[in-house]
């Protein structure tokens, strides 16, 4: 009989024990549920504090407190949402906030998260330890021209000028400034590009009166002093980025020995208003779409739309001294809408805007814009293949494109350009003359053993790419009511 009911508990032991087994591990797997909801609960709220900070931080121009309370806990911003920048105060050992502003910019462009804000106070940029370039692979938004307590921003008064120097130039050979990856949510904002001082001009030829230096020299010609000319754009985004949006803006591009600013574009809109293009070359503004096509013959993706508002574009110059090819304001390029309105586009070596790459007409619209003095009128058309139209801004309501109204031929009187600079364009000439004599003894030798007789060819111009003052063109803001960089 014990031994019966020893039997019978221990069946009941048995029968009982995996049960509770199995509800302490269920017990352990909702405790780990319950650990785990609670751990993903707090990173939401911290996130979501993280991104209020941004938000708050970019609307009033301000740094972050660094703090926030949300559901009875304190937790820290992630530094760097904010960063300042300052020639003067600065240093690339500090932390980046207001009060311990970074020294360079692209040193905070180093440190910098998608979506950091910065801001750079008055001054000339020229890279760290005079690297003569910053290139930047995530999107940032770039306020400029700030005075020293972040206070005011005025790029007439404490202008931030991103000028290389020619030494830089001994070993790096890039754009000024050029974004390489992501660029969906870039702004550039009251900053001045200057190539003046990197590039090299002709100590002789192509000398104006009034204006510093002679004509530029191209990459190929090596000055006497000194290191070539970078043959490269001022602000470049490189075909490789991804799409989205892009904004340019109160900016200044001057010297350009290249495109002032060249971009391919994905997708998104970029939006390049209210800027001053002056004295660049090849062309101030040539943005290009670089999605996919469809499949078949003959197709073309609209990758995304380009506005071009409210810009003074003056003194586009060619891309070879001899004034044949290229000297556009505006290069509309393929697979792009563009929205062209209310800018003054006169002084460019060919015309003020060129349509000659076969892109949509429909996807095109030119309005209400100042054209002058465009040297080989101001709209270039090609309807068809081996047809080039050159045509007079009056009669652009003629070209078969989505909208072309209130453009006008005028040239504003109140216009603040460099006289000098000026007088020069207007009396720019291009001359070959040529040295070739048949019966000179070298060339009756050649002809006798059967070779090519040689002559040559000298070419002279009196004005071609010269610098053009960075601070006088400053003074082009705000000079036509309604029209150009205001």
């Amino acid at each position: 009989m014990k031994t019966l009911k020893i039997l019978l508990i221990s069946c009941i032991v048995l029968l009982v024990f995996p049960v509770l087994s199995g509800q302490i591990g269920d017990l352990k797997k909702l405790g780990k549920k319950i650990e785990k909801t609670t751990e993903n609960s707090i990173e939401k709220t911290v996130s979501k504090t993280a991104e209020i900070s941004v938000k708050n931080s970019g609307k009033d121009h301000h740094e972050t407190t660094g703090k926030q309370e949300t559901s009875g806990m304190t937790t820290k911003t992630p530094a760097g949402d904010v960063l300042y920048v300052s020639k003067e105060n600065g240093s690339n050992r500090n932390d980046g906030s207001k009060t311990a502003p970074l020294k360079n910019l692209d040193k905070a462009i180093l440190l910098a998260k998608p979506g950091t804000t910065i801001y750079i106070t008055g001054g000339i940029e020229t890279g760290t330890l005079d690297a003569g370039f910053i290139e930047c692979d995530k999107a940032v938004k770039i306020f400029g021209s700030w005075d020293e307590s972040f206070s005011k921003q005025d790029i007439k008064t404490h202008p931030t000028v991103i000028q290389p120097t020619n030494e830089s130039a001994r070993s790096n050979r890039k754009a000024i400034m050029k974004f390489t990856k992501n660029v969906d949510g870039v702004v550039l904002d009251h900053l001045v590009f200057d190539e003046g001082q990197r590039n090299t001009y002709h100590i002789k030829e192509g000398i104006v009166k009034g204006v510093e230096g002679g004509r530029l020299l191209p990459p190929t010609e090596k000055p006497p002093v000194g290191f070539p000319t970078v043959g490269e754009p001022l602000l470049q985004f490189v075909s490789a980025t991804t799409g989205g949006d892009v904004t340019v803006q109160h900016c200044v591009f001057v010297n350009a020995s290249s495109f002032a600013l060249q971009a391919g574009h994905r997708s998104g809109k970029f939006t390049v208003t209210n800027n001053v293009f002056i004295a660049n070359k090849m062309a101030a503004i040539e943005i290009f779409g670089t999605c996919a096509n469809p499949p078949g013959p003959g197709n073309m993706s609209k990758c995304g739309e380009v506005e071009i508002a409210y810009n003074t574009i003056l003194f586009t110059w060619s891309r070879t001294k001899d004034f044949q090819d290229m000297g556009y304001g505006v290069r509309i390029m393929t697979k792009a809408g563009y929205d062209i309105h209310h800018n003054i586009i006169g002084a460019s070596i060919l015309a003020g805007v060129d349509h000659t790459r076969f892109n949509k007409n429909e996807w095109i619209k030119v309005d209400n814009n100042l054209f002058f003095v465009n040297k080989d009128k101001d709209f270039h058309y090609s309807p068809a293949s081996n047809t080039r139209l050159r045509i007079d801004a009056k009669d652009l309501e003629e070209v078969d494109i989505a909208s072309a109204s209130g453009n006008k031929n005028e040239i504003p009187a109140s216009l603040k350009v460099n006289k000098d600079y000026l007088e020069g364009y207007l009396n720019a000439r291009y001359s070959e003359t040529t040295d070739f004599d048949r019966n000179s003894p070298s060339n009756q030798w050649r002809s006798a053993m059967g070779m090519n007789m040689q002559g040559s060819i000298s070419s002279t111009v009196t004005m071609f790419g010269n610098k053009y003052p960075w601070k006088e063109a400053l003074e082009l803001f705000g000079n036509v009511n309604g029209f150009g960089a205001q």
